[in-house]
């Protein structure tokens, strides 16, 4: 620990007064901070598992929002036939022991090629609109409040990064829940030859949010979103640590410089293994609590939240129907991890060179 600190302090005090950034005290906590008289034991430099470790980007909070958003929705336009047929292997034999019924879709590209031959190319993109919409808000309102939990250096702090993520994730989960729920209720629906979970039948966006609202109320678009908090908060922890630790140590391990694409490229492709391996089970059950019926009295026919969802799955399904649609969910979480890590990471590079 003495060394790692000593290094921090040797690069700090080698630092030239040129190479440190004067603001007014005018300016928000998101530009860099005025170099101030330290003493000997404290040094302004944080310092990560491998050693020093640069400041992040500085961007003004609302643009860093919308290059969030605009991100993962790029992405989503790249990964949504997978969400597709994850979502309808997902509910595929719910409830139901492994044998007792028809398996309409036995892996990813078996499962595409049925979709794609049923209801045709459309039927790959369905709920991509409202998916879109639940891309934008959610990882808009996680990454710019990841962001700004950089900007305030709370990331810096042992375990840091997992909070954050995690918090981030929590409030963009909760926000655009409304979104999550439609998506998979259309994601779900299909023709009767190969329809799986409940089929909700409607006939568009807009009339899925106004059905939804008339039957439920207000707190029904939320339904669901007892199971939606925890995966995103599972799975934002584990995409936002591991992509800034792996970045860190690529950078340290100098196989590319720390603003190469590449750099991001191969952090982000590890983040998309992590999040893979420990958000599928969180992912499974918020399918079933979004997908199932209601009853008179607005309460889920099939389960009454979450522990009840995951206790009856692994009752009926074995603990690998946890595991159900893992094929997808990989070969979908990784691309989209790496396609929206790489495209926030650069953006907000862009931005801070423009500024």
């Amino acid at each position: 620990m003495r060394t790692v600190k000593a290094n921090c302090e040797d690069h700090f005090s080698a630092m030239s007064s040129t190479q440190l950034l004067k603001t007014s005290s005018e300016e928000s906590v998101f530009a860099p901070q005025p170099s101030q008289r330290m003493s000997p034991t404290v040094s302004t430099v944080p310092c990560g598992v491998f050693g020093p470790l640069p400041p992040p980007p500085a961007v003004w909070p609302p643009l860093d929002f919308a290059l969030g958003a605009l991100a993962c929705c790029a992405a989503c336009v790249f990964t949504n036939p997978l969400e597709v047929v994850k979502t309808r292997l997902q509910l595929q034999g719910e409830l139901r022991a492994r044998g007792s019924y028809q398996r309409h879709y036995r892996g990813v590209l078996q499962a595409l090629w049925v979709v794609g031959r049923t209801d045709g190319l459309r039927g790959l993109q369905k709920g991509l609109s409202v998916g879109l919409i639940y891309q934008g808000v959610m990882n808009g309102m996680r990454l710019g409040s990841y962001s700004y939990c950089e900007a305030l250096g709370i990331t810096s702090f042992h375990g840091g990064s997992l909070l954050s993520g995690a918090g981030a994730g929590a409030l963009g989960a909760f926000i655009a829940s409304p979104a999550y729920l439609v998506k998979t209720h259309l994601q779900a629906q299909t023709v009767a030859a190969i329809a799986v979970g409940h089929q909700h039948n409607h006939l568009g966006v807009s009339d899925a949010f106004v059905t939804i609202y008339r039957k439920e109320g207000l707190i029904g678009l939320w339904r669901g979103v007892n199971g939606a908090v925890p995966r995103v908060m599972v799975g934002s922890a584990a995409q936002l640590a591991t992509f800034t630790s792996a970045k860190e140590w690529v950078s340290h391990s100098q196989w590319f410089s720390p603003n190469s694409w590449l750099a991001v490229l191969m952090a982000a492709a590890v983040s998309g293994v992590a999040v893979a391996i420990t958000m599928t089970p969180f992912d499974v059950i918020s399918t079933r609590l979004y997908n199932q019926p209601v009853d008179e009295l607005r309460r889920g026919r099939l389960y009454h939240g979450f522990s009840d969802c995951m206790l009856k799955v692994c009752r009926a399904e074995g603990l690998l129907g946890l595991y159900k649609g893992m094929g997808p969910v990989f070969l979908r979480l990784a691309p989209h991890t790496v396609l929206s890590m790489l495209f926030w990471d650069l953006m907000r590079q862009q931005a801070v060179k423009d500024k």
